[in-house]
């Protein structure tokens, strides 16, 4: 039986960049909840409100317009987050990243690397591929 058979299953992405990302904030959803939550689950280590939630992100991470060239969420232009999701994700970035260079060095590193990582919108690419014809 899949894993995906679950509406809250986590839609882990398919490139090397993304699964990265997902693992980045799949630890920071561990770290948040460990800290907020009593009742985890043994398997996961995280209540049913974060795995809902890391499964939404995972969802949004597979969706994204950027793929490969995502750049971290708070340099993104593009908002891919429902407001109330967006809202609590950012609340467990907000306690989770300054911990993670504790519990999560390499993780840590590689996402400071990621954010500076130039992006243009995606109307810009629209722009630009209809200015060539």
């Amino acid at each position: 039986m899949s894993d995906r058979s679950t509406p809250d299953a986590p839609a882990i992405p398919h490139t090397p960049r993304l699964r990265r990302e997902y693992r980045t904030i799949e630890s920071m959803f561990r770290i948040w909840c460990a800290d907020h939550h009593a009742d985890r689950s043994a398997a996961t280590g995280l209540c049913a409100e974060c795995e809902t939630l890391l499964a939404y992100a995972g969802q949004r991470l597979v969706k994204c317009p950027y793929g490969e060239d995502k750049p971290t969420c708070n340099h993104c232009p593009v908002h891919c987050y429902k407001r109330a999701q967006r809202e609590q994700v950012r609340e467990v970035m907000r306690y989770a990243g300054p911990r993670m260079p504790l519990h999560h060095p390499w993780q840590a590193l590689l996402h400071v690397f990621d954010k500076l990582r130039r992006v243009e919108h995606p109307r810009t690419w629209r722009r630009r591929g209809r200015g060539q014809q």
